[in-house]
């Protein structure tokens, strides 16, 4: 399975070292890439974590916009704004720049949250406070998004 779907509590220090759980630098083995590409949110002061892969993916659906129409070359500069490659070192850490930490305000305590293709890395009270804040709503969103989906044609 290629998608992060888990949440775990890690601490980060002040250098931007984040020690990753071993579950999740063992799922990173099995698709065989601990090269990553971190970059910011786009609705959220978090960062969201890519598999070289999932962001070459996105990449290519980026890059066939017309650079010519300027909101297209406004969005592109914007959206790989900070954004940095890393790699999972042997003490499985990575190393957060401290931009992107800034932007994310990441203190101390953090939760990684599995999204599918990729993981998003939040301050822990920011994580809290936006899934407390969201619950309430959870249930008419649920419906909005996923109501007019039939289940049965995507098996």
């Amino acid at each position: 399975m290629n998608f992060f779907f888990e949440t775990y509590e890690c601490k980060i220090d002040d250098k931007g070292r984040l020690k990753l759980p071993s579950s999740l630098v063992k799922h990173l083995q099995s698709i065989d890439n601990q090269e990553l590409v971190i970059k910011r949110a786009v609705f959220q002061k978090c960062l969201e974590v890519y598999p070289a892969k999932p962001w070459e993916k996105l990449m290519q659906k980026i890059n066939g916009l017309n650079r010519f129409v300027k909101k297209n070359a406004d969005f592109i500069r914007m959206f790989t704004a900070g954004v940095k490659s890393a790699e999972v070192d042997k003490a499985e850490r990575i190393l957060i720049p401290k931009d992107l930490k800034t932007f994310a305000g990441l203190e101390k305590d953090i939760v990684i949250s599995g999204v599918g293709e990729f993981f998003e890395i939040w301050d822990k009270a920011a994580y809290e406070e936006n899934i407390a804040t969201n619950e309430a709503d959870f249930a008419q969103l649920s419906e909005e998004v996923m109501g007019e989906i039939n289940f049965d044609e995507l098996a």
